[in-house]
């Protein structure tokens, strides 16, 4: 599966990049997180990192694609749910 992990390696640097320079995610954290968002750039970078890195191993990537796609809901009803 190089599809998943490439997809995997993407993902985790851009987890990585939440902590290489939090501006550019500030916006669009601040929709889901209104309050604390610089705490949560943090967190989400690294949920985004280990979801990512999780992906790239096959003995781990079900269990990755598990936690994405709950992580994809929660943050999408995090962000309706502040709008």
């Amino acid at each position: 599966m190089a599809l998943l992990r490439t997809a995997g390696l993407a993902l985790a640097a851009t987890g990585a990049a939440h902590f290489a320079a939090p501006q550019a995610f500030a916006s669009i954290t601040k929709q889901a997180f209104p309050t604390d968002t610089d705490a949560w750039i943090k967190r989400n970078g690294a949920t985004e990192l280990a979801l990512g890195l999780a992906l790239t191993a096959e003995r781990t990537r079900k269990a990755g694609l598990a936690g994405l796609a709950a992580y994809t809901v929660w943050l999408g009803a995090r962000t309706a749910m502040n709008r």
